[in-house]
């Protein structure tokens, strides 16, 4: 079993900053699926929101991860703990799929390679602050 900080003093900031990620996502989702309005759900225009490129797929992608991790943010605890590790996880590995796929017809996410360095960060940071989000209870006594 791996051993996570229990209460560490810095879980707040962490899980602000986990907060301030799945804004920045929910909105450019938002933004991205308003610009994107019309065109197929896996089309390949060119539609830029707040820095990155969606087409509809990829923009409601993004609002639910940012959704999540916004709600998780807002529920604290351990919720936030368990939900930011996974998602943190997902956030990057969706970041290297893209970035495996970016130059081929297989980049149905329409993505480039700014949305591939901004999700790697946003997961390290969803990843960070689950890594010091858990907090003690009476199952997990040091």
């Amino acid at each position: 079993m791996a051993h996570y900080p229990l209460d560490h003093h810095l879980r707040q900031p962490y899980r602000l900053l986990a907060a301030a990620s799945g804004l920045y996502l929910t909105v450019a989702g938002l933004l991205g699926v308003a610009a994107s309005w019309g065109e197929s759900f896996f089309g390949h225009g060119s539609d830029w929101a707040l820095g990155l490129r969606f087409n509809p797929a990829g923009a409601w992608l993004s609002t639910l991860a940012g959704l999540a991790v916004l709600a998780a943010a807002a529920l604290g605890g351990n919720v936030h703990h368990r939900v930011s590790m996974v998602l943190g996880w997902a956030i990057m590995a969706v970041s290297m799929v893209v970035l495996a796929a970016i130059q081929t017809d297989a980049n149905f996410l329409n993505v480039s390679m700014v949305n591939v360095i901004v999700l790697a960060l946003l997961g390290l940071v969803v990843l960070t602050a689950g890594l010091y989000g858990q907090v003690r209870t009476a199952g997990n006594r040091a």
